[in-house]
């Protein structure tokens, strides 16, 4: 039934020095639907990838609103972070009640990695099964954060992770450098074209995709399907409108044998202009 020996808790710990529970936590996240986020100086855009179980049922929700300025995409298990989102939300408002401001967003980063890490040390417990890309905007401006099912968390320009992620994060990691002087609406397409990467093939639908944007003067919303098909018809025209590549020039073919004479045969064969024969 198991792995071996050293996987039966979470505190056991193998010669090698790793925690098997934990690693199997983070290979459920590898096995989630991709999620996708991204941000400039004034914005960021959450993305994920909407995955059902068969044709006949719907898809679970992968994107949650925290509060105003804040919001999360995750990828796992989605009973998990439902859990998770719900303690982030309780944090907010305990403190708005509090402190009246809004939390800021590093220190609840910090809250939710050490919540999870209490899971690595405890016999009893598991390891959270998600990881959570966090998204929001405080007076230091646009943070996005991703938090590990281990208990680490990491600050990202552009990220994406789950199933078949590291096709999105190729993009992303060609277009980072210019996200910090992107605009909203350059933001999202960038973020929408991640999400197509990471489909493989699968053709791009407002229906298989979620997406969700928290800015200056914006609260942290979800796109309706309008919206965001409208959008992804606009970079498919552009995609189509591109010029198709110039066609190759014809080799040049031989000469028949009955044209010219040897000695001008001859003369084209020593020829520096004449390509050698591939054999």
């Amino acid at each position: 039934m198991f792995r071996n020996q050293y996987d039966t808790d979470v505190t056991t710990w193998s010669p090698a020095g790793r925690l098997f529970q934990v690693e199997y936590a983070m290979e459920a996240v590898k096995q989630g639907s991709a999620a996708i986020g991204l941000r400039s100086k004034t914005h960021v855009v959450l993305a994920c990838v909407n995955k059902a179980n068969s044709e006949l049922s719907s898809h679970q929700k992968k994107i949650f609103k925290v509060d105003d300025h804040i919001g999360v995409a995750i990828a796992g298990l989605t009973a998990d972070g439902r859990v998770l989102s719900r303690y982030m939300r309780n944090e907010c408002i305990n403190y708005s009640y509090t402190y009246e401001s809004p939390l800021p967003v590093g220190r609840l980063v910090v809250q939710l990695a050490d919540k999870a890490q209490v899971c690595t040390q405890r016999s009893w417990k598991r390891p959270y099964g998600v990881g959570l890309l966090v998204g929001g905007l405080d007076e230091s401006g646009a943070h996005l954060y991703y938090n590990c099912p281990s208990g680490n968390y990491f600050e990202y320009q552009a990220f994406a992770i789950g199933s078949r992620s590291q096709a999105a994060k190729t993009y992303l990691e060609r277009k980072f450098e210019n996200f910090m002087g992107s605009s909203r609406e350059e933001l999202i397409k960038d973020a929408l074209i991640a999400t197509r990467e990471s489909l493989q093939g699968e053709k791009l639908r407002s229906s298989v995709c979620t997406v969700a944007v928290v800015g200056v003067g914006e609260p942290f919303h979800i796109l309706d399907q309008e919206t965001v098909q409208k959008l992804i018809d606009e970079f498919e025209i552009v995609r189509e409108d591109e010029p198709p590549a110039e066609p190759q020039p014809p080799a040049e073919q031989d000469a028949p044998a009955d044209q010219g004479t040897g000695a001008d045969q001859g003369a084209a064969a020593a020829s520096p202009d004449v390509a050698p024969m591939d054999i």
